[in-house]
């Protein structure tokens, strides 16, 4: 597979001290890609350097060989979209309006949205199954139905490499299922490379081809997710015991936390 994503010996945070330090990967075409590690690790830091959220303070993020840099944003977005975390939208538009910003890199300045425009967004909303929010305003929605909507508008963009930041933690359980078998599907049959940041590790282990660690804003380990996903890497970097079985119906790893109290017993 094809090289998509690089990101060479990148440093980057808020201020002059830095919150990703020295970090190196790669993201090849077609791959479902998960970054773990615990909170302040760098993650979210991490996935707004690769999306020219925040600029690098050393380093380079390429895309397809080309310095991010140095691309127009507008053809940045006709190939890469990006999920936040922070889904909170403070004006009233509707859902479907939200869902057609997906489309603006798409079109040519002051051009209308077309027919093809709008059934791209429609088809966005019935992967991510907010099509019956359609006409509601979408300040008016829980954060779960927020998150699915800016979901869509991110697939709407009908970008080659999509980013999520935690898209899961405003999500129950069965919302949290639909959309990684949805995403797992569009890897598979669209073939859209993914890189989600999530907090699950068992979620990560189960849905994603490779995981990469961090630790303190470097890179701890990658690898799949057996690799990575073991009881040592697990305590070093999260500083807590856990059990790691295979879960009996994928064979993937399944991580078990277990307590002090549950030790000294």
């Amino acid at each position: 597979m094809s090289v998509l994503l690089k990101a060479d010996q990148v440093w980057g945070g808020y201020s002059q001290a830095p919150v990703v330090k020295g970090v190196s990967l790669e993201i090849r075409r077609g791959e479902f890609v998960g970054l773990i590690g615990p909170n302040g690790s760098g993650k979210s830091t991490l996935l707004k350097l690769m999306t020219r959220v925040l600029s690098p303070q050393k380093g380079t993020v390429s895309y397809e060989g080309q310095n991010i840099a140095d691309m127009a944003l507008k053809d940045l977005a006709r190939k890469t979209a990006f999920v936040p975390q922070d889904t909170w939208v403070h004006f009233p538009f509707t859902v479907e309006e939200v869902v057609l910003m997906g489309r603006v890199p798409h079109l040519r300045r002051l051009q209308s949205e077309t027919k093809k425009d709008f059934s791209i967004a429609d088809d966005a909303l019935t992967l991510t199954g907010a099509r019956h929010l359609k006409g509601q305003e979408i300040d008016k929605l829980s954060a779960g139905d927020r998150q699915r909507v800016i979901v869509a508008k991110a697939l709407a963009q009908e970008p080659e490499l999509l980013f999520l930041d935690e898209p899961t933690s405003h999500l129950d359980i069965g919302h949290q299922v639909r959309l990684l078998d949805m995403l797992r599907d569009l890897n598979r049959e669209k073939k859209l490379t993914v890189l989600i940041v999530l907090h699950d590790l068992n979620l990560a282990g189960e849905y994603c081809d490779r995981l990469l660690l961090l630790e303190d804003g470097r890179l701890f380990r990658e690898g799949a997710p057996r690799e990575v996903l073991t009881y040592a890497n697990i305590e070093t970097v999260y500083k807590t015991v856990v059990v790691v079985k295979e879960n009996p119906i994928s064979s993937k790893p399944y991580v078990i936390l277990a307590s002090g109290k549950q030790l000294r017993r």
